[in-house]
């Protein structure tokens, strides 16, 4: 009994050893996401928490994971890029940054892309104004079935339809 008691107890450190791993890893945390941002892992659940970091509010976080995750192809990520570059979130606003990852999503086929980039077309926001080229985007997008893009296409391409009354002074050329 005491040769068995003594093998056990002699197994005992190996058995505990995880290979020089972390011992009960977090998991689902934002602390998760950025560390595996970090290490070059970016998977789509790891995007997806860049939304929960902007509805808290953590705009800076949100844009390390959005930014790898749209170097990564994820258009949904340069969608919010272009969000927070447009808004000022997290770092100074830039129209011309927002309308770049506008242009990227489109001509990666997002069809939110394309309505968001022909905004910028139609506005001049951050880019040269093209009315031609913006409608050509906002008619895909709406072909794509992008609803806000149908019904601008709808209103004859009137941005007031898709714009709230609240973010006029934004678009008006002669603030800037």
């Amino acid at each position: 009994m005491r040769l068995i008691l003594a093998l056990c107890l002699s197994a005992t450190p190996v058995l505990a050893e995880d290979g020089g791993g972390t011992l009960n890893p977090e998991e689902m945390t934002i602390n998760r996401v950025l560390s595996d941002i970090a290490g070059g892992h970016v998977t789509m659940m790891g995007c997806a928490a860049g939304y929960g970091m902007t509805k808290k509010f953590d705009h800076v976080q949100a844009r390390q994971v959005f930014q790898a995750c749209a170097d990564a192809g994820y258009t949904g990520a340069m969608t919010w890029m272009s969000q927070l570059d447009n808004n000022g979130l997290g770092a100074p606003e830039d129209a011309g940054a927002a309308a770049a990852w506008d242009r990227r999503a489109a001509e990666a086929g997002d069809p939110v892309g394309m309505l968001n980039h022909g905004l910028d077309l139609l506005r001049g926001r951050g880019i040269g104004q093209d009315q031609d080229a913006g409608r050509a985007l906002v008619d895909r997008a709406a072909a794509a079935g992008v609803t806000d893009a149908q019904r601008l296409r709808a209103a004859g391409y009137d941005l007031g339809e898709v714009t709230p009354d609240a973010d006029d002074w934004k678009y008006d050329k002669r603030l800037y």
